[in-house]
């Protein structure tokens, strides 16, 4: 590969990560320790292979595009050629500082990403030193262990204008093979959820023990008290709407995923609370059998009204089948709906408004 076609690459990588669209993303800083393998250039004169030790600091600036400031060192020994020429057995040794853009493909655990980047070296082969440019391309795989580590590896091409190692020559071209750990700082953003108490006042007389209608509300609270059996009252005692609210569960960017059925992983995190409201829904419409709801999916305005609608029919369907799946009876469902970007509940100009807008309501039918 010549010097115009590596930096023409080099520049369509980086290209392609200035393009990037904004979109919600884990935008904490994150540290990149990294080690490999280092295959020289035989023009060099060295060892075949070497140790490559690196470290990187970097951001996601977008859901799919991370930026990394590097360093990496690796120690070349002479071969017996290149101490016949050197005329010394001290090695000749590269440090690397450079920036480089990846470009990550799909949003599951596993991401392959295409990187490009670029920098300075610092040659020194014991009695001389200097600096050169450098670039570099390659592609790797990212996988997520855990909200804070990931595991990342890649192989990349490195274009070495070095004209300092070997008196009378210059332009290498070594290949890498580096595995490392991405460590995010700090920790994920929280939710703060708001819990409803429900209070129960003790009464001063012995009324209290008593219920004639048999709506739950004790006579001397009740306000109401002939209501039919089965209607749902509330704390006077009189009917009522019941109000099932799912506010708080929140679906991630871009999920469900067609045929995707497991609610969990599909749900803000944590996932744990969006379970746990959805199963006090169930509890209200196992207590309420009378009761019939609309199940309506919802998103926020990023992507097209054609696809946002599928989405949306998609988050409708995952609730409507947890439902179903945990004793509601599909008689009493209407749906799923879904309302595509039609129907927000907050400014889609924001991360935090766009995050409310991903939503799924049940709607009391009359």
């Amino acid at each position: 590969m010549n010097r115009k076609q590596l930096c023409a690459l080099i520049a369509l990588s980086l290209g392609a990560a200035a393009t990037a669209q904004a979109q919600d993303y884990d935008d904490r800083w994150y540290v990149n320790p990294y080690m490999g393998a280092y295959f020289n250039d035989e023009d060099r004169l060295s060892d075949d292979g070497t140790l490559l030790l690196g470290l990187g600091i970097g951001k996601y600036i977008g859901e799919h595009v991370a930026i990394d400031a590097f360093v990496d060192r690796t120690q070349r020994g002479a071969n017996a050629e290149g101490r016949a020429l050197l005329g010394t057995d001290d090695s000749m040794d590269s440090t690397m500082y450079g920036v480089a853009a990846r470009w990550f493909f799909g949003d599951g655990n596993w991401r392959p990403f295409i990187m490009g980047g670029l920098g300075m070296i610092n040659h020194t082969n014991g009695f001389e030193e200097g600096w050169d440019p450098g670039f570099q391309v390659g592609l790797g795989i990212q996988n997520s262990l855990t909200d804070r580590v990931s595991f990342r590896s890649e192989v990349a091409y490195r274009y070495d204008n070095d004209g300092d190692s070997i008196p009378g020559d210059d332009n290498y071209g070594d290949w890498m093979i580096n595995l490392g750990v991405v460590i995010a700082l700090g920790g994920a953003e929280e939710v703060e959820v708001t819990k409803t108490e429900e209070i129960v006042e003790t009464p001063p007389t012995p009324c209290t023990s008593l219920d004639d209608d048999k709506d739950g509300v004790n006579n001397c609270d009740d306000k109401c008290p002939n209501t039919a059996a089965g209607q749902i009252v509330g704390p006077d005692g009189c009917t009522q709407d019941v109000v099932i609210d799912l506010r708080g569960v929140e679906f991630k960017f871009d999920r469900p995923k067609t045929g995707e059925s497991d609610i969990a992983p599909t749900l803000k995190e944590p996932s744990s609370e969006g379970i746990a409201i959805l199963d006090q829904a169930v509890d209200v419409l196992n207590r309420y059998p009378q009761v019939r709801v609309e199940v309506a999916g919802h998103t926020d305005a990023i992507g097209t009204d054609e696809y946002n609608q599928g989405l949306s029919e998609r988050r409708s369907r995952i609730v409507y089948d947890y439902l179903t799946g945990h004793g509601v009876d599909a008689s009493r469902l209407a749906g799923p709906v879904g309302y595509g970007e039609s129907r927000p509940v907050d400014t889609n100009d924001t991360k935090e408004g766009r995050q409310r807008n991903r939503r799924t309501e049940l709607s009391v039918q009359k």
